[in-house]
């Protein structure tokens, strides 16, 4: 398997050409122990399951452990668990497939609320109340709870714990997990932590964001300002919440958000990224970094993190942008019905950030679907966006049958899996059934370009010499290196 680099907003393999990655998250939150009392990594990954997915065109996977799950107990690693995880990574490389990992948090740990996960209960800095199910959606602490508030700005704020600052153990975290999985092939990167939320200013964000909906109408004037946690938690802010396609009043309530976030992203995160950044490194000479927005720019406030490039303009650290994307309608009975002008938005600023930092994009969440639904019209604009920017991918989440749903379907369609030059266009036509790519080519690569077939093709065109290879990996359109203008248009 390759090693890759970063070169401008290009992902880089070993033999110099520009890849995409396809894929699918599998996220480990549980870190409860079994009958034996070992904590142990669970995934619905098998053989049988990754076959299936490497021939449909599936070459990467978002890979989430726990902090919980790794460091159980303080300074003690769990070696246990994270075998499992190279167990995992075994059977993604027999497939030729890739994987990220991704160091999972969702409410900063499940010793605030059981519907979140990530750090130990040792990790919890502040005291906390007993756990208990959420009244109504998985993330009302991050708006509702001091005490989750508490526990992220100890965090950012690096407090001690038995003599050591949280931050740091957490990057001694990384830094073992990466060095423990050294010898796995088919880890192409780290992301080094889900979703960082801002902690009080990130209730600060919350109340300034419903206020704005109020006044601007997005949300029912019904809901009572002085009682904006108490409504949500009985369900009525999402009972008056309008789904209504006007993007410029979205805009304007996310920009509500704007100066608190920009205030977190460069004063908290970006140092922690750095920090992070250096515990990889110290473990590992490869591997991209993935750099992800704060939970609020799932909305689509703008990212502030500064150039994540030295002062020569290098990227030393192989750093990308990993950025989530979510319509508000995420986690409600509306969420396949997400909003394509919404969604553009979220990820129209997204792009404004990676022209900013210069950098890749492996788009690391989004969707948020459930099968069953008749058509996914946000979800299939966001693929062929994510096509016209050259962005790799990898869809929330994997579901039993991926990719015989029609969520898969449309994830798992043609694709350029590695380019022999420099990308200029790719996408599919979904009205006339056809997909085009156009690159120019190098004379210094000497592999071919691959791009993936998810169905036999009717007719060909290509201004180089081609192969059609039924392989384990799917159907691959393999088209001959060579320098000078290609263009390759496939009629299914």
């Amino acid at each position: 398997m390759s090693e890759f680099t970063t070169k401008g907003t290009a992902f880089v393999d070993s033999k110099g050409r520009q890849r995409i990655f396809n894929g699918v998250n599998f996220v480990c939150k549980s870190a409860k122990p079994d009958a034996d009392g070992a904590i142990r990594f669970k995934t619905d990954i098998t053989d049988e399951l990754m076959a299936e997915l490497a021939r449909n065109g599936i070459n990467i996977i978002r890979l989430g452990v726990t902090w919980e799950g790794i460091e159980p107990k303080m300074d003690e690693y769990n070696t246990v668990y994270l075998d499992g995880v190279k167990n995992t990574l075994d059977i993604c490389e027999k497939y030729g497939v890739y994987a990220f990992i991704d160091w999972h948090q969702d409410l900063f740990s499940c010793h605030n609320l059981t519907s979140g996960d990530g750090a130990p209960k040792w990790a919890c800095a502040r005291s906390l109340e007993k756990p208990h199910d959420p009244y109504l959606i998985w993330a009302e602490g991050y708006f509702a709870y001091p005490g989750i508030h508490k526990c992220f700005d100890a965090f950012w704020n690096n407090e001690p714990v038995c003599g050591r600052g949280i931050q740091d153990r957490y990057c001694d975290m990384i830094a073992y997990t990466v060095k423990y999985l050294s010898g796995s092939n088919a880890v192409m990167g780290y992301d080094v932590m889900n979703e960082p939320f801002p902690g009080s200013d990130g209730g600060k964000v919350f109340r300034r964001l419903v206020i704005r909906g109020i006044e601007t109408g997005l949300l029912s004037r019904r809901i009572d300002r002085k009682k904006i946690i108490a409504d949500l938690l009985t369900g009525r802010v999402m009972d008056a919440l309008s789904v209504a396609d006007d993007s410029l009043v979205y805009h304007r309530v996310i920009g509500a958000g704007n100066e608190l976030i920009k205030k977190f992203d460069t004063e908290k995160y970006y140092p922690f990224l750095m920090r992070a950044a250096r515990a990889v490194r110290e473990a590992a000479d490869g591997g991209i970094i993935f750099a992800e927005n704060s939970y609020y720019s799932n909305l689509g406030i703008p990212y502030g993190v500064p150039a994540l490039r030295d002062e020569n303009g290098g990227n030393p650290y192989d750093f990308a942008f990993a950025p989530h994307g979510y319509d508000i309608t995420v986690d409600t009975p509306l969420t396949n019905e997400a909003s394509p002008h919404r969604v553009n938005h979220i990820f129209d600023e997204h792009e404004r950030s990676q022209k900013r930092l210069g950098i890749p994009v492996l788009v690391g969440e989004w969707g948020g679907m459930v099968d069953g639904g008749e058509k996914y019209p946000a979800l299939e604009y966001l693929v062929d966006k994510f096509d016209r920017n050259k962005w790799s991918q990898t869809y929330w989440h994997y579901i039993n049958n991926f990719t015989s749903t029609k969520i898969g379907r449309i994830i798992c369609r043609a694709y350029p899996m590695a380019v022999a030059g420099e990308i200029k266009y790719y996408g599919s036509d979904r009205v006339l059934n056809t997909f085009t790519l156009s690159y120019t080519g190098s004379s210094v690569i000497k592999a071919p370009t691959v791009i993936y077939l998810p169905s036999e093709p009717k007719k060909i065109y290509s201004t180089k010499k081609y192969t059609v290879k039924d392989t384990p990996n799917g159907l691959l359109l393999q088209v001959n290196a060579g320098k000078g203008e290609c263009v390759v248009k496939v009629e299914f």
